[in-house]
């Protein structure tokens, strides 16, 4: 019987590309692994990443759970969970991106609250935009994670958040500085980026996380922390994700 409430993550960015949903997915695979059982939270509410990173076909999503929820139809939490393996469950983004912009933020305290008596770790994949849903998520979570890469225009935008988060005297959140999706395109250093942001990074994934054959792996929905080849041929980055897990779980008060 499952006596404590899951860790709740929620992974973010200050703009799109930077490798979120990659890095919420290897997260997922890590806590797999570690035989924790782990719900993906897809809400990117307009991509539906998740599902279809995953090749998973949802019957119902987190639209279909607000709403049954408001109208008195909810009865079993299962019936709105896509199972990806024995550890790793996701609530998908909705497939038709119009349902998005009726899902109330009211039930997201309710659903997390639900969900945290029966999973270990609770991965949240979130947009960058500032709406009343993504910051109900954010105040609802344990620990925040930022995924940047050093463009400037990425840079600019943490360095604000930065100072929001000061003037807020929160401090639940980290940075994962990722550059392995610019293989070769460095416009700062990582010594370069801690200086810009006044405040280090807390985790860093190198180019050398560049995988060749990526689309391979996505077509195969295929977790890359999952991969036996993947883990013996990238072991650096690899335990890094190990590290930022383990981090994730401890998270920091505010």
């Amino acid at each position: 019987m499952k006596l404590s409430k899951a860790k709740i993550i929620a992974v973010t960015s200050v703009k799109g590309g930077v490798g979120k949903t990659t890095t919420v997915l290897n997260l997922a695979g890590i806590y797999a692994s570690n035989d924790k059982k782990v719900l993906i939270l897809d809400m990117d509410l307009y991509s539906s990443a998740i599902s279809v990173m995953l090749n998973l076909d949802p019957t119902n999503d987190i639209y279909t759970l607000t709403d049954d929820l408001n109208n008195n139809r909810f009865s079993e939490l299962d019936d709105y969970i896509t199972k990806y393996n024995k550890n790793i469950d996701v609530i998908a983004a909705p497939k038709d991106i119009r349902m998005s912009s009726r899902i109330s933020c009211s039930y997201i305290p309710v659903i997390l609250s639900k969900v945290s008596l029966i999973y270990d770790v609770i991965l949240i994949d979130t947009n960058h935009f500032m709406n009343e849903i993504n910051l109900t998520l954010l105040e609802n979570s344990d620990s925040i994670l930022y995924v940047v890469t050093n463009n400037p225009i990425d840079l600019k935008n943490m360095r604000s958040m930065i100072s929001i988060y000061k003037d807020m005297e929160k401090t639940n959140y980290s940075i994962l500085l990722n550059e392995s999706i610019f293989k070769g395109r460095h416009i700062y250093t990582k010594n370069d980026v801690n200086k810009f942001l006044k405040r280090d990074v807390d985790y860093y994934i190198s180019d050398r996380f560049n995988i060749k054959d990526i689309d391979k792996y996505i077509s195969n929905g295929v977790i890359l922390t999952l991969d036996k080849k993947i883990k013996i041929t990238y072991k650096k980055a690899i335990s890094t994700y190990k590290y930022m897990a383990d981090s994730l779980l401890l998270g920091k008060e505010d």
